[in-house]
């Protein structure tokens, strides 16, 4: 990556690196040759829940436990970053293979996401919390100001989880049953299980994360018709 990219990048973060390799790491994706920023996305993405959270909790000081998790969970999702990655341009600046240059990998919401978590990770460790937090908090703040606990809906897992609940049942069992597609563009596909009432649904998504949802979604009107 040449100067003038980075220099332009660094105007963007409104930060200067101590440490331009770590930058460098934070938007070199997988597929890419050299170290990657997997790494850097794990750390990142928990000081991100942990910013929004706190965020959230002094935001809302009476809205209970369920409902500060659904707000947080309608933040931090794949797209919502994707989004807010892109508004800063991420994806002109992200280091790819040729695999994923070809299929346009620098829109892809997974990937943007990812690059934007690492970002995060690489702000932390170069200038500790403050700077991770303002860069998150700069992105946010917008989203932080509009979100209306009344209009968030629950995510499929915790509507499931809630309804099984209420009927005292067991809670569903989530597992990954194949992963399919080169390291850069895996499909996993996972089996939601409700034992009790012998009833399972196999669904696939680019993630863990978002395979369960949606084989909870495809699992939830199984369940109801079963309980009518």
């Amino acid at each position: 990556m040449d100067d003038l990219t980075i220099k332009q990048l660094i105007e963007l973060l409104n930060y200067s690196f101590k440490d331009i390799k770590l930058l460098e790491k934070a938007l070199t994706h997988r597929s890419y040759d050299g170290e990657n920023n997997e790494r850097l996305e794990f750390l990142g993405d928990s000081i991100l829940n942990f910013t929004i959270a706190e965020s959230l909790f002094k935001k809302f000081p009476n809205l209970p436990e369920g409902d500060l998790s659904r707000l947080r969970a309608s933040l931090v999702k794949a797209s919502a970053l994707a989004e807010v990655a892109s508004k800063i341009k991420l994806g002109d600046f992200i280091l790819l293979g040729e695999g994923e240059l070809k299929s346009a990998g620098w829109r892809r919401p997974s990937i943007l996401a990812d690059c934007f978590e690492a970002i995060i990770g690489a702000l932390y460790l170069d200038g500790g919390l403050t700077p991770a937090q303002q860069f998150i908090l700069n992105n946010f703040n917008d989203w932080l100001d509009q979100i209306n606990p009344a209009r968030i809906d629950k995510d499929s897992k915790t509507a499931l989880q809630e309804l099984l609940q209420s009927k005292k049942l067991m809670l569903p069992k989530y597992e990954v049953i194949d992963i399919k597609g080169e390291a850069h563009a895996q499909e996993f596909i996972v089996r939601c299980s409700v034992q009790q009432l012998s009833l399972s649904a196999e669904a696939s998504g680019p993630s863990r994360r978002a395979a369960e949802q949606e084989a909870a979604t495809i699992t939830m009107p199984l369940v109801k018709e079963k309980l009518t």
